[in-house]
């Protein structure tokens, strides 16, 4: 183990070549190739059905409700690389690669399911106005046992546990972190392999919970990517070290969710904060505040993608239930950590880690665009000591989030109509089998009673 924490490679075997795309629910799916086959990737010869991005978290292309496959042929598309995105994989033998592919129809345009796609389309609309996004993610997510395919459960790490029992919260514990410092090791290790600009690791309050962070880049598509390459080292370094790791939005009944937080603020073409309320326009931060928060109810299903998704959304908890905003107080929706200077920007902290990071980007992003045109009233502040009356609230309902995505205007326009059917469709199908699914919780709780 000492060898991984060192250069996180693999010895041995044969190098290899991995072009990915991005599915609907933050997945990468794509071909290995044998190394010496990285032309065809360049001339964007590699192809797959465009169905692929289509595909439920069961992995079922629903064509029955959809149509985007055998109804029309399952046609393929052209898988187009982005050469910023080619890193190592540290994690296989030496010399190994990936990257990042945008799918491609024939014609030479994008595909409308591409999640990389619809987050460039949003970036072309700031780019007309001479603006470019400054954004950065937190990751939050789990490290457990690797028994968790024999138990049918998850469970923290040995090193966490007292005869067989969490320690108790372990937030910004260092204890915890020097507990798993081999496992955290190989991930810093995977991270500087691949360029990624890692910032702070932090222990989270759940047994095995911790949070990265990513420093701010002045390209949202750049950062999605920083977010998912985060994801996948985190689940390689785990199974180097025989363990598992989850962005699951709430693995945990009796533990804390974990979350996917957003720092964004918007330079023009000088290199200016806009966002700052003293060298910029003082109302504008306020405005793309509303823009955010009226936004966010008919975005929530972005957010939170998975009928699981909804169990992180309890009053009393860091995870907002009310559509509310504040300056440091992270209670709120939004949050405002500086106002002044280069340094002023948002925060959301709406979405869990189960979010794919491209159509979340787009989604917040698309709200700061509609603060941008007006001025706009995001209502009274959150303070320590006041709590505005009667504010709007997320929902803690799947298929309500469902029907409020399906219908909205906003999703149509940021997402694009065909895009908003076929994900809110998707959604919808995997919402009705969470509803039809009779839980444990239903057998011990009624049972017995009823």
């Amino acid at each position: 183990m000492a060898s991984d924490r060192m250069d996180g490679k693999t010895e041995g075997g044969d190098k290899r070549f991995e072009i990915l795309i991005v599915g609907m629910n933050g997945d990468l799916r794509g071909k290995q190739l044998p190394s010496g086959a990285e032309d065809k990737v360049w001339a964007g010869e590699i192809r797959l059905p465009t169905s692929t991005q289509s595909l439920d978290i069961w992995g079922d292309d629903n064509d029955d409700i959809t149509g985007v496959s055998l109804t029309i042929g399952d046609p393929d598309g052209k898988l187009i690389p982005d050469r910023r995105s080619l890193t190592p994989m540290p994690w296989a033998p030496d010399g190994s690669m990936q990257v990042l592919a945008t799918m491609h129809e024939f014609d030479g345009s994008p595909s409308f399911m591409d999640p990389r796609a619809i987050l460039a389309s949003v970036l072309e609309r700031y780019a007309a106005r001479g603006l470019t996004p400054v954004v950065a993610t937190e990751l939050e997510f789990y490290v457990m046992s690797g028994d968790w395919r024999q138990t049918g459960r998850p469970s923290p790490p040995e090193s966490l546990t007292y005869r067989g029992e969490p320690n108790g919260f372990q937030l910004y514990d260092m204890s915890a972190v020097g507990a798993l410092d081999d496992y955290l090791g190989t991930l810093r290790a995977y991270a500087r392999a691949q360029g990624l600009p890692a910032d702070a690791t932090t222990a989270e309050f759940g047994p095995g919970q911790f949070e990265v962070n990513l420093l701010h880049r002045p390209d949202a598509l750049a950062a999605a990517d920083d977010c998912l390459y985060l994801k996948r080292i985190a689940e390689q370094a785990a199974r180097r070290h025989g363990l598992k790791s989850t962005c699951m939005a709430k693995p945990y009944s009796e533990h804390a969710g974990s979350g996917l937080h957003v720092h964004a603020s918007i330079i023009d073409g000088q290199g200016r904060n806009i966002l700052d309320a003293k060298g910029g326009e003082p109302k504008l931060i306020k405005s793309v505040i509303s823009g955010l928060l009226d936004s966010m109810r008919e975005a929530q299903l972005i957010f939170a993608p998975f009928a699981n998704s909804y169990r992180r959304f309890q009053p009393g908890s860091f995870a907002p239930v009310d559509l509310t905003w504040g300056s440091g107080h992270r209670g709120t929706a939004i949050r405002i950590p500086d106002k002044d200077g280069p340094a002023a920007r948002i925060e959301h902290r709406v979405a869990g880690a189960d979010a794919n990071p491209y159509l979340l980007l787009a989604a917040i992003l698309g709200g700061m665009l509609a603060g941008l045109d007006g001025e706009l009233d995001p209502g009274e502040e959150t303070t320590p000591s006041f709590t505005p009356a009667n504010t709007a609230r997320l929902t803690h309902d799947f298929l309500s989030a469902v029907e409020t995505f399906r219908a909205s205007p906003f999703i149509a326009d940021i997402f694009g109509a065909r895009y908003q059917a076929l994900y809110g469709d998707t959604k919808r199908k995997e919402a009705l089998a969470h509803l039809r699914t009779v839980s444990d919780f239903d057998y011990r709780t009624y049972l017995p009673r009823l």
